[in-house]
């Protein structure tokens, strides 16, 4: 069992019991990229326990990242891990250990095992309140979803402000993510618009320089983008917003050995619901919010289009990135251009398609370059996708999606029937 702790001091000299430490300072973060503190000063005056879920979801980010899964059909292996954390008062924390560990292998997977340790909090700066009067925070990937989301957020508040902001873990999405937050504020017209990038990430080697193994399925680095977001939040205890479309969000299983294996469960309802619940009871704040999630994608860029026409709306949409692969950088393609045949970039062109927008998206599937197309077949979900809909949706794949008790299978069932009709525009 692969066995993780963090560690908040600088003294790489003891590491202590076998496993792996990572050490996260004040100051340069040693076993991460990022100008983050551990007490999040940088932020303001966060509330004890959000920081200390911060640390909790950069521990689980460091160790998926460094536990490599086993070769499968669905890349969906399950692994056993054993986290140490540490928190200023470990009984508010054990008191929901089990939910959260049944929490992390929803979202993953895998099966994980938590203890919290006693640790004090190490001596930072902290910034004063760096958006004051702010009445929402809103996460911005960088993805069509939260372009979409920042853009209602902003026209919702007229002359109130919000702030924007990003996760940056692979950087070359960082200048994505600011053109997205200025193509918003150009947009619709209100007050000067914040944004801020927020740079997070593991390193690639140990402090003694040896090098980690590396994992790219990480399912639970928007675990972190979350608790980044709800840190942001509680400053000014505001709501944060998670934009997503409901019919991704449900991850409704295209064939039996992909359930969950398509897209992040991050923005599953009964994932929100669940961290909410465990954040409050921990004393975090917890005001997390899905303003997307009875809609589908395409719905969502039709009311992008009814904001501010359907030009600029297909222009906008155009320039966001939906794709789930990188490994086109080995065709010396930049990560940007989209590879047009996993499910993201799927859903994303149907979704075009729905709203009746141009889409002008650089998609690689269009190319002809047998090279390409090659490493394009082994990416591709699309004869998955053409099973499912020759088959068509069925009620009793309802059941299949971990719903809340408080969601209605009927309206989930009605939520995917829009969605899937969506996805066959792609073959009339």
């Amino acid at each position: 069992m692969p066995a993780y702790t963090l560690k908040l001091d600088a003294d790489t000299s003891h590491p202590g019991a076998a496993g792996t430490t990572f050490w996260w300072p004040p100051g340069p973060a040693v076993s991460f990229v990022s100008t983050l503190g551990p007490s999040l000063g940088a932020l303001g005056p966060v509330p004890e326990p959000n920081i200390e879920l911060v640390r909790l979801a950069a521990l689980v980010y460091a160790a998926d990242r460094s536990t490599p899964r086993r070769a499968a059909r669905s890349n969906w292996t399950r692994r056993t891990f054993e986290l140490s954390v540490p928190v200023h008062e470990p009984a508010r924390w054990d008191a929901v250990r089990d939910r959260l560990e049944e929490l992390l292998g929803f979202l993953s997977g895998d099966r994980w095992s938590i203890g919290f340790h006693r640790a004090p909090a190490p001596q930072e700066t902290v910034r004063a309140t760096p958006y004051p009067g702010i009445r929402r925070v809103v996460l911005l990937s960088g993805g069509a979803d939260s372009a979409v989301g920042a853009l209602v957020s902003r026209h919702g508040l007229g002359p109130e402000r919000h702030l924007l902001l990003s996760h940056v873990g692979a950087t070359n999405l960082a200048p994505l993510q600011k053109d997205t937050a200025g193509d918003i504020a150009r947009l619709i017209d209100g007050p000067p618009q914040h944004h801020q990038g927020l740079r997070f990430s593991r390193k690639a080697r140990r402090p003694d320089g040896t090098k980690l193994p590396n994992e790219y399925s990480t399912r639970t680095r928007s675990l972190l983008f979350l608790a980044l977001g709800l840190a942001a939040a509680a400053v000014e205890g505001v709501p944060l917003w998670i934009p997503e479309n409901g019919f991704a969000s449900l991850n409704i299983p295209l064939t039996a050995d992909q359930r969950g294996a398509l897209s992040t469960r991050t923005t599953h309802p009964l994932f929100l619901q669940s961290l909410a619940a465990i954040a409050k009871d921990a004393g975090a704040h917890a005001d997390i919010h899905n303003p997307f999630a009875t809609r589908t994608k395409g719905e969502m860029f039709r009311q992008a289009a009814e904001l501010v026409g359907p030009t600029p709306a297909a222009e906008f949409l155009s320039r966001t990135h939906s794709c789930a692969h990188t490994g086109h950088r080995s065709h010396r393609i930049p990560v940007r251009t989209h590879c047009g045949v996993c499910f993201g970039c799927l859903l994303r062109r149907a979704s075009f398609l729905a709203a009746n927008l141009q889409d002008t998206t650089d998609y690689l599937h269009t190319r002809h370059d047998e090279n390409l197309q090659t490493y394009l077949r082994n990416k591709s979900v699309e004869p998955s996708l053409r099973t499912f809909l020759a088959r068509g949706l069925r009620p009793a794949d309802v059941t299949t999606l971990s719903l809340p008790a408080d969601y209605p299978a009927r309206q989930a069932y009605e939520l995917c029937r829009r969605g899937v009709a969506e996805l066959e525009l792609l073959y009339p």
